[in-house]
């Protein structure tokens, strides 16, 4: 229910836009529903203005049509990553067992979990905060872990994997700096430096992979289309047979490592 009369509202409008908010008649609906009351409506609108990116304002984040849980300081999924998830669907066995690195928010790990009707979840991510918010996302689902990579992941997992996520940070360290304000002030850095190249923490999750995986089981991967090439000789190096999908209306391109069988 709306808590401010429409001309409030185009008020609200007017603000995000003088922000720089593309799409400040959308985001100034869905802080209107987010608000309790006309007084944090304003808060609200305050600290958008003020550049916190909207899924940090409002609390969630919209994926694979479902809201999950983002706190502040919490890596806020991506549109163009439900193509990730949706290639590891299309690739879950009955009974999955799925594990989902760097985990975030753990949105891709329950929306996998949850459309391939997996029979387990593993996740884990080495920020504090995130594992607190992948906690209630997942909740009765599957387990959450806090720790580096495969690190924390219980080793009765070892050659089980038929999933393996990993929307790892690829941004060049030295292109950090060039993202928008909402990601690079208000997002983990770990969560968007991937090293020189973008590719450190891939190389490192691609040479651990096929010791979790099961024969013939995945390990997908997201990346930039000019990182490509380098990425699957990355996955290759490591064993995997790499495959690259490609995403045009999202700009996605991820690259499948499949594990002999």
């Amino acid at each position: 229910m709306s808590v401010h009369p429409v001309s409030s509202l185009s008020t609200t409008v007017a603000t995000l836009r003088h922000a720089g908010c593309v799409f400040a008649e959308d985001e100034a609906a869905l802080l209107n529903e987010a608000a309790r009351s006309p007084q944090e409506l304003t808060a609200l609108v305050e600290r958008r203005a003020a550049g916190l990116p909207l899924e940090h304002v409002v609390g969630w984040a919209e994926f694979r049509g479902r809201r999950f849980g983002v706190d502040t300081g919490v890596f806020v999924p991506r549109r163009r990553t439900e193509f990730l998830v949706a290639q590891a669907v299309a690739l879950a066995p009955r009974r999955a067992v799925v594990v989902d690195l760097c985990c975030g928010s753990g949105a891709l790990g329950v929306a996998l979990a949850t459309e391939a009707s997996a029979a387990e979840l593993h996740a884990c991510d080495v920020e504090p905060a995130a594992v607190r918010c992948a906690r209630r996302n997942v909740g009765a689902l599957g387990q959450v872990y806090e720790g580096d990579l495969f690190g924390p992941l219980p080793a009765t997992l070892r050659g089980r994997v038929d999933v393996l996520l990993a929307n790892v940070p690829y941004v060049p360290t030295d292109d950090v700096e060039l993202l928008p304000a909402e990601a690079r002030v208000h997002e983990p850095r770990v969560a968007l430096d991937g090293g020189g190249d973008g590719l450190d923490v891939m190389r490192r999750v691609a040479a651990e992979a096929p010791g979790w995986l099961a024969p013939g089981a995945s390990l997908l991967v997201e990346t930039s289309e000019r990182q490509r090439d380098a990425a699957v000789e990355v996955v290759g190096s490591a064993g995997l047979v790499p495959r690259v999908v490609v995403c045009e209306e999202l700009y996605a391109t991820v690259v499948i490592g499949t594990a002999a069988q």
